[in-house]
């Protein structure tokens, strides 16, 4: 079974009162099938609104929520039942927000974006309109990366499956995958192809200026089910359960250290050394660094790191010793 997110959980909670409060007494099974849950997560989902409410904490801030004799019914509900209404800035912010997309290449469902875009103009009037036409926003898209996207754009309209060669900095060694498409996301500045890699059997990243060769396959490129987008945000590192949390002492020299790489934790001190904790899928890179890094950077743990890299450079300086 595949673990719900909060977000998605928040997004059908707030779907779900409005539905119910204009069909008050609606039989449970009934509102399972078209809420798309099992009667047990309705049930779930239910206890969850019982407490909630507006800021006060007393009973009568609280959601009343029922369900007794198999008929769900809602009360004192009516700031969340109401349509939601958006503030001119927000408007304006969506306004510009979806006329990036319509120029940026390889994003799909241009028709859609185009009537939403369409709606939201109407709706914020000439002077909203004319407000957003004042701002400017620029995705830059380099030549090579065009191509991937519109490459990768014809494979998501198939599905198709797509065939690539990918380059990985971390263990700098490049690997052929064969991938079934999945969206297209810009992170920190950077494009990225969101696919489920047969090579690992699992959803992976893959930023498209270190695909080297992409093709597209006469294969259906439809994930498989289990295959979940990740949750947006801006960094295009997430943790997994697999991952080794590594403890760092860096000089002041190695102080941007912190600043070009996610941390958990840093620990500024009065001379200018830190000490950092962060998540490694592959502690292959960390190794590199710390040898990069010649001295400015001392491995606290695990202790098995710390080993590897002091081995590391003992056999490198054995290398240059002569008779």
């Amino acid at each position: 079974m595949v673990q719900e997110t909060a977000t998605q959980r928040l997004s059908r909670l707030l779907t779900m009162v409005p539905w119910l409060m204009n069909r008050q007494g609606v039989d449970i099974v009934e509102a399972a099938r078209e809420l798309g849950v099992s009667q047990e997560q309705i049930v779930d989902d239910l206890q969850l609104l019982f407490v909630c409410g507006t800021p006060g904490h007393y009973p009568d801030d609280l959601i009343e929520a029922s369900w007794e004799g198999g008929r769900v019914h809602i009360g004192n509900a009516e700031e969340i039942a109401r349509p939601l209404r958006l503030g001119r800035d927000e408007a304006l912010a969506l306004i510009v927000a979806l006329r990036a997309l319509t120029t940026t290449p390889g994003v799909g469902a241009q028709d859609a974006i185009e009537r939403a875009l369409a709606k939201l103009e109407k709706a914020a009037g000439e002077a909203g309109s004319a407000a957003a036409a004042q701002v400017s926003v620029s995705l830059e898209v380099g030549e090579v990366e065009h191509q991937r996207l519109e490459q990768i754009r014809e494979a998501l309209a198939g599905p198709r499956r797509l065939h690539l060669r990918h380059y990985n900095p971390t263990r700098d060694e490049t690997t052929e995958r064969d991938v079934d498409p999945m969206r297209v996301l810009s992170l920190e500045g950077r494009w990225y192809l969101e696919g489920w890699c047969h090579r690992v059997e699992d959803v992976r990243l893959f930023r498209l200026d270190r695909i080297e060769e992409l093709d597209l396959l006469d294969q259906d490129g439809t994930p498989p089910p289990q295959a979940r987008p990740r949750e947006r945000g801006g960094s295009a590192f997430q943790s997994g359960p697999g991952d080794v949390l590594v403890e760092l002492e860096l000089a002041p020299s190695a102080a941007w250290v912190a600043e070009n790489f996610p941390m958990e934790s840093v620990e500024r001190r009065e001379d200018g050394s830190l000490r950092v904790t962060l998540l490694a899928t592959d502690v292959a890179w960390v190794r590199r660094l710390v040898w990069r890094l010649g001295g400015a950077a001392t491995v606290l743990a695990p202790h098995e790191l710390a080993e590897e890299v002091r081995s590391g450079a003992a056999q490198a300086l054995e290398s240059y010793r002569v008779d």
